[in-house]
């Protein structure tokens, strides 16, 4: 007779603890978020580690960073606690009600870094629709709303000049952060400035308009970067951070920490009164929604008010 594994167990809370640290980054901001002390949720969470047999953070100065085993368990602690929310909520409900097909706009960050899942929850829950993501820049974003070309579009609504033409819903709001390699002098640093980041090469993204942003912020300061190096790629900033070619401030949303050739990178909370970077779903102003899109509207409402994105 086959020999039973003991089976490992957790609990919701647990898996709750641990979402809020991996999202904040401070043990101290995300027991203010749930309101419990901090020692409750350090201790919760070194049993979690206990019982899955692993670090699940590294801890530094700076606040507490995923570590590789962390980033995979994070993806099956959000896919767990959104089940959980879901039955809880909407246990009995018809899912069959809504039919049809939605046309949706999003930039490319905004497409690849937050919209995705949530449109495909949307349609496990409506059989009967389909959505059609359309990737637009924020131009052709703003342009296909007011135009009535398309119904609605989840933009990056801080890069939106006027957004008095438009509804909005706002979805997330995701703090800016310093990124360094793992061995960069600045690594280990509790809090810095943008005169400390100064003298480093300064990789400046091109995607979403995410260079207007940032020279923005540098101008605001009073201040400008030594050495710029310019990319459209992602992949590209995430490697050249992790291989100490230079640093970037950019969200903790597109945040992941690994470089495609798996090389650590690390974020560090900035002095500086640093803009976030704002999501919104919005549509044209006084404009009637069909039904397709405002049940669209009515679940990203809901959903995103539950999931509390930082």
């Amino acid at each position: 007779m086959p020999i039973l594994q003991p089976a490992i167990r957790f609990t919701l809370r647990q898996l709750q603890y641990f979402t809020a640290v991996a999202r904040t980054g401070q043990v101290s901001l995300a027991a203010i978020e749930l309101h419990v002390t901090q020692s409750t949720m350090t201790a919760a969470i070194a049993e979690l580690e206990r019982v899955l047999g692993t670090l699940l953070f590294e801890r530094s100065r700076s606040g507490m960073a995923l570590t590789y085993e962390g980033h995979l368990f994070l993806q099956h602690a959000n896919a767990v606690l959104e089940v959980a929310d879901e039955a809880a909520r909407h246990p009995f409900r018809d899912r069959s009600e809504v039919t049809g097909t939605l046309q949706l706009a999003a930039s490319y960050t905004v497409l690849g870094y937050f919209l995705l899942p949530f449109v495909a929850k949307f349609q496990k829950q409506h059989p009967g629709v389909r959505i059609v993501p359309v990737e637009q820049d924020r131009a052709q974003i703003e342009a296909s709303i007011s135009a009535g070309e398309l119904e609605l579009a989840v933009a990056l609504t801080s890069n939106i000049p006027d957004l008095q033409r438009f509804e909005r819903l706002p979805l997330a709001r995701s703090r800016r952060q310093l990124w360094v390699a793992a061995n960069h002098p600045l690594a280990d640093v509790a809090q810095v400035a943008l005169q400390d980041v100064m003298p480093f090469p300064y990789i400046l993204p091109l995607v979403d308009e995410g260079d207007i942003a940032a020279m923005r912020y540098w101008e605001q300061a009073g201040l400008q970067p030594l050495t710029l190096l310019r990319t459209s790629s992602m992949e590209a900033v995430r490697e050249m951070v992790a291989l100490g070619l230079g640093v970037t401030i950019l969200s903790d949303m597109v945040f992941r920490p690994w470089s495609l050739e798996g090389r650590r990178i690390r974020t560090v909370p900035l002095k500086n009164a640093i803009p976030a970077m704002e999501v919104g779903l919005i549509w044209l102003k006084s404009k009637k929604l069909s039904p397709v899109a405002d049940a669209f509207r009515k679940y990203l409402e809901v959903s995103v008010s539950a999931q509390a994105v930082e």
